[in-house]
């Protein structure tokens, strides 16, 4: 039996910011509930942007667990950071963990909800 990953859900207090992150980032077309925005973008499973009032960021790497986080695979990865970064992004890590010219390490970045996720070479 095969198994598909149709979504990814990410809580956040604020819906609006946090999915509006996630549409500037990973384009495509956003439709909104109440309680849900859900990110459709070429490719990748739906982002669906849940509705948590009480939702406290991970603190990761210094503190509470990042319980999860995604890993983009990119082509062009300064590209890639300007674009996470002006999207709203928060650099978690210095951009110098990626050697030039390979594809090992990976830039790390948190969500405005402070959601962990990574852009690698792909």
């Amino acid at each position: 039996m095969p198994i598909t990953l149709t979504s990814v859900i990410i809580d956040a207090a604020e819906v609006e910011t946090e999915s509006a992150f996630w549409h500037r980032l990973l384009g495509g077309s956003i439709t909104r509930t109440p309680s849900h925005h859900f990110i459709q973008a070429p490719g990748l499973p739906v982002v669906v942007v849940q509705s948590a009032p009480g939702h406290a960021a991970p603190d990761w790497p210094d503190g509470t667990s990042q319980q999860l986080h995604l890993d983009f695979g990119v082509d062009d990865l300064a590209t890639a950071d300007r674009t996470a970064t002006e999207a709203g992004a928060t650099r978690l890590r210095p951009t110098d963990d990626v050697a030039p010219g390979t594809r090992t390490g990976s830039r790390v970045y948190a969500s405005p909800a402070g959601h962990p996720f990574c852009m690698r070479p792909a």
